[in-house]
């Protein structure tokens, strides 16, 4: 517990002035945190749902109560890679080859966007099985990430 700023006294967490002295205190605020419920295994399935899966990586690597644990942010880091690669696709490859409204050129783009879509999906399942998974590119990028707040 706290004491008074002023008087020495025992006051409260939540009290705004002392009942002695009645001076000003700086109270704590209480903070509530919004992962108290929420289980590592959870955290780290909710970082690979499609297109708002980033939200809730960033979320993740954010907060203090995951902050050590490993597997939770490379699940993190992963899904958030997958999340930049769709974004790479879409703003760089798709401009690229968009030529005409159907030919070839389109599908291009098309097929690189499933393929991501199938990966969020296969992450998001072989991660509710308790298996982790690493992307030949992207598991190595965010096990080095990982390894590098650590």
């Amino acid at each position: 517990m706290p004491f008074c700023t002023k008087c020495g006294l025992q006051v409260a967490d939540a009290d705004m002035f002392c009942a002695n002295c009645g001076a000003r205190q700086n109270p704590t605020p209480l903070k509530a945190d919004p992962f108290r419920k929420v289980s590592s295994h959870k955290a780290a399935i909710l970082c690979y749902i499609p297109f708002v899966g980033w939200v809730a990586a960033i979320i993740v690597l954010a907060s203090a109560r995951f902050r050590n644990n490993r597997e939770v942010r490379f699940h993190a880091w992963q899904g958030l890679y997958i999340f930049v690669l769709w974004l790479l696709v879409d703003w760089v490859v798709a401009p690229m080859f968009a030529f005409g409204p159907w030919g070839p050129h389109r599908i291009i783009s098309r097929v690189m966007h499933l393929a991501l879509l199938g990966t969020w999906i296969f992450m998001l399942v072989k991660t509710a099985q308790r298996e982790l998974v690493r992307l030949p590119i992207l598991g190595e990028l965010a096990e080095r990430t990982v390894a590098e707040q650590q």
